[in-house]
């Protein structure tokens, strides 16, 4: 199944984590997709707004990741620390993104959009811009990715979650991604969560 790596751009200042990159995408061919997870790691809404620097963390990010991985970057973004402000949305458009991944629709985050900010404002600016929005997956209104597979109190509801996904995108369907029209149900996890039960986690999807 198709794999996007959303990455964090100034990660690739190490040759050792290009080369690995590199070696994932030559290895798995179109299976992987590379987005973008910003340039530090900092979270932009959690600040003042700043649309200046913000577009230049988003054209330094652009740059880097399409100067290592031509055939694998797409404009594609989720934000660090994942969530995302109404105000950087204009600046993704100017910068050509067609596809954003980082509303979180639960009301259990709601207080990290922000002042005056919930995931439902953003998801509405969204849906006026150019962009499509592919929201996490959650279920009874709570988180059901990343960090919420292993926290008590909500990892049971993950799972359940998880365990009922649909069947994934095929490779010749990634593309469905981009499509306004098509509703996926979207998941994400990180990477060092492979590191869990002695290097043999693996996500709980139907096939694996």
């Amino acid at each position: 199944m198709p794999v996007t790596l959303f990455i964090i751009a100034d990660q690739c200042e190490s040759d050792e984590f290009v080369r690995l990159i590199a070696d994932l995408c030559t290895i798995f061919g179109e299976r992987i997709s590379i987005g973008c997870h910003g340039l530090h790691h900092r979270s932009w809404s959690a600040w003042p707004e700043d649309v200046e620097a913000f577009s230049k963390d988003i054209a330094t990010s652009v740059s880097v990741l399409e100067h290592h991985f031509p055939h694998h970057f797409k404009r594609w973004f989720r934000a660090p620390a994942g969530y995302i402000a109404s105000w950087m949305i204009p600046t993704l458009v100017e910068h050509s993104f067609v596809v954003d991944s980082s509303v979180n629709p639960s009301w259990l985050v709601n207080s990290k959009y922000g002042k005056g900010e919930s995931w439902k404002t953003v998801q509405s600016t969204v849906e006026e811009s150019t962009m499509v929005e592919r929201p996490w997956k959650t279920r009874l209104s709570l988180p059901t990715c990343g960090p919420a597979q292993h926290i008590l109190g909500l990892r049971w509801n993950s799972r359940r979650s998880w365990s009922q996904l649909p069947p994934p995108l095929r490779v010749n369907e990634i593309d469905l991604v981009e499509n306004p029209q098509i509703d996926l149900e979207t998941i994400y996890w990180h990477v060092l969560d492979h590191a869990r039960k002695n290097g043999n986690w693996k996500p709980q999807i139907k096939g694996l």
